[in-house]
């Protein structure tokens, strides 16, 4: 279940996807019918550019089960449409502009930074080096790049705002197999589709011991009896505990990052 459901198609066919193409992948020609370009253009009004309609495609064909088909009779449809909800909410919330003061409304704001806020390849701080110590057991399994004698720096580029070595070496497995690819290329998450593909990746990877946000939102994931004492139960907000349980969850309040990806 786990296995198909990060199964990836391979690069070379998503290089070829583009809107209206017939021979799209059918998890493509799903979204396409849901999601207009149009649209993408209307919830998105202050993206970076590098966020196009076209790399979305491309990251949700990567993962074959977003958006795919059921065959246990379950709507592919209505769960597609639930996904982009689950996902647009997030980029808001990960990368929006969040100004109250905007013509545009604050839900409408997303995917306004490609790179965090502040931080640059060559500009000081925002190394996010703290686990690149070859003695650690992360240093050793996601080694880290060197740029002059300094390890490359791994802030948060994308509609996830991917960081740290730990993060980037697994998604550089799942798109490459292999972890070095964007160890020595970090800015690869910003520059290509990658952008997008980090929030697509996360979005069906479970997240041990907690599971995918695909499968709490098609219904695949049930609470254990560990999850229901937490608290924990299917629907929009455990995606919120997958992604940033331990800062916003749990506090006996809504905090302000919750209620924004909420609203």
């Amino acid at each position: 279940m786990v296995k198909q459901s990060i199964s990836t198609l391979e690069s070379s066919t998503v290089d070829l996807i583009a809107a209206g193409r017939s021979d799209n992948p059918a998890n493509v020609r799903r979204l396409e019918k849901i999601l207009s370009n149009d649209d993408w253009e209307y919830l998105f009004p202050d993206r970076h550019p590098d966020y196009s309609y076209r790399r979305f495609l491309q990251a949700v064909g990567k993962f074959p089960a977003i958006c795919g088909d059921y065959a246990d009779g379950r709507d592919a449809d209505k769960i597609c449409k639930s996904t982009l909800a689950t996902m647009f909410a997030h980029f808001t919330q990960e990368t929006g502009g969040h100004n109250p003061h905007s013509d545009v409304e604050e839900w409408r704001q997303g995917l306004v930074f490609l790179r965090e806020a502040g931080c640059t390849e060559d500009g000081p701080g925002c190394g996010y080096d703290s686990a690149c110590d070859p003695n650690t057991w992360q240093g050793k399994t996601w080694p880290c790049g060197k740029d002059g004698g300094k390890w490359k720096k791994y802030f948060g580029r994308g509609a996830k705002q991917l960081s740290y070595n730990y993060n980037y070496g697994p998604f550089s497995d799942a798109m490459f197999g292999e972890v070095s690819k964007l160890l020595q290329n970090p800015d690869l998450v910003a520059s290509t589709w990658l952008n997008l593909a980090s929030a697509t990746w996360f979005y069906a990877y479970p997240q041990p011991p907690k599971p995918s946000m695909l499968h709490v939102i098609d219904g695949t994931w049930t609470p254990n009896a560990e999850d229901k004492k937490n608290k924990l139960e299917p629907g929009f907000g455990a995606t919120i505990m997958i992604i940033n349980g331990g800062i916003e969850c749990g506090h006996g309040y809504e905090k302000p990052q919750a209620t924004n990806r909420q609203e």
